[in-house]
């Protein structure tokens, strides 16, 4: 359990830093956006160390309050998810 739950850790956030960044360059391009509220199911999902890790190093989403509070609070949850699931 402890194995997997480790993989999935590193998965997921993964998986949300690549696709805040692509969301990002989408921004740039003026192309189809992803939506926040997915951006805000992979943070909920686990991935929210890679969302926040994406937001300061691409600076995307760094004006919207919603992800500046919200994300972090999310990680917190996280940290005290995996905590426990780890135990």
């Amino acid at each position: 359990m402890r194995e997997a739950l480790l993989v999935w850790f590193v998965f997921i956030n993964l998986i949300s830093y690549l696709i805040m960044s692509d969301d990002k360059r989408r921004a740039r391009e003026r192309k189809e956006r992803i939506p926040e509220r997915t951006l805000f199911l992979l943070a909920v999902m686990g991935g929210a160390l890679g969302v926040l890790v994406a937001m300061y190093a691409k600076r995307h989403k760094t004006r919207h309050s919603s992800f500046v509070v919200g994300i972090p609070l999310l990680l917190f949850l996280n940290a005290v998810l995996y905590t426990y699931f780890l135990r």
